[in-house]
């Protein structure tokens, strides 16, 4: 019989399991993302039912089945303040959702888990409040999702023209240069006929800088970007998944979509 083991993870996922337990979807450095089932976690006063979404855990957990069981839960941190804003609720699912399919299950993936406990903790860290605080979470989940698909091989292909080779290197100031997105190859140089999106040499260089560990700010401390532009890159971001992924990501349409309201 196999002994108990400790994991630490981020829950991703919790949904229902028989008539009393549930099946929790754990992101974790260890074993990637693995489904758990949690025995009686659906009773009223279970003490095991704080496996809820968006909340990094310590769990003991065994079996000898291919769905092992948790044993014991203790919360490390709870990100259930993000559920309090519909914009931080969703640029929190995306995070989560897109995980999912970056990740396969029981296969690590260096870096994955450390990188969404570190845009959460960003979220948190967001008032929504006004106008400014939604474009930051908008800004945030933006680049969030960058950061992600460059860890798990999905990187915006946003250094070379798909078509020549050439840098792309976006002269600032000449606003006749474009470049345009082909979803199934990447960013070529000029306004490519029935392109999905364009962009001038500013909108290029905002996306390029999200590479960088923190979002883009001119020098009295303010965001860079407009609104506009920042669900330009949104929009960037959903088609690329779309094309290269099995699944959309769900969140971002509902984060496009509050952002309209």
């Amino acid at each position: 019989m196999k002994s108990d083991k400790c994991l630490q993870g981020l829950s991703l996922k919790v949904g229902p399991l028989g008539e009393n337990d549930r099946l929790l979807t754990l992101l974790s450095n260890e074993e990637g993302v693995t489904r758990l089932a949690v025995p009686g976690a659906r009773r009223p006063k279970s003490k095991l039912g704080a496996a809820a979404p968006l909340t990094f855990l310590e769990l003991h957990i065994g079996g000898r089945s291919e769905l092992q069981r948790v044993r014991h839960i203790k919360v490390l941190h709870s990100y259930s303040k993000l559920g309090q804003q519909l914009e931080t609720l969703a640029a929190a699912q995306a995070i989560a959702e897109l995980s999912l399919l970056l990740v396969a299950g029981n296969d690590p993936l260096p870096g994955m888990l450390n990188t969404v406990l570190m845009h959460l903790e960003r979220l948190e860290e967001t008032e929504v409040e006004g106008e400014m605080g939604r474009i930051i979470t908008l800004a945030k989940s933006v680049q969030s999702c960058v950061h992600l698909l460059a860890l798990g091989g999905y990187g915006l292909p946003i250094q070379r023209c798909c078509l020549s080779g050439l840098d792309l290197e976006p002269p600032i100031g000449n606003w006749d240069w474009r470049c345009s997105l082909i979803p199934d190859e990447g960013f070529a140089i000029g306004s490519i006929p029935n392109a999905a999106i364009q962009l001038n040499p500013s909108e290029l260089a905002l996306l390029q800088r999200l590479l960088q560990p923190n979002l883009p700010k001119q020098s009295n401390g303010k965001l860079m970007g407009p609104k506009d532009v920042w669900t330009k890159l949104l929009h960037i971001v959903e088609c690329w998944i779309g094309h290269h992924l099995p699944k959309h990501v769900k969140a971002l349409k509902m984060l496009h979509e509050s952002l309209l309201n």
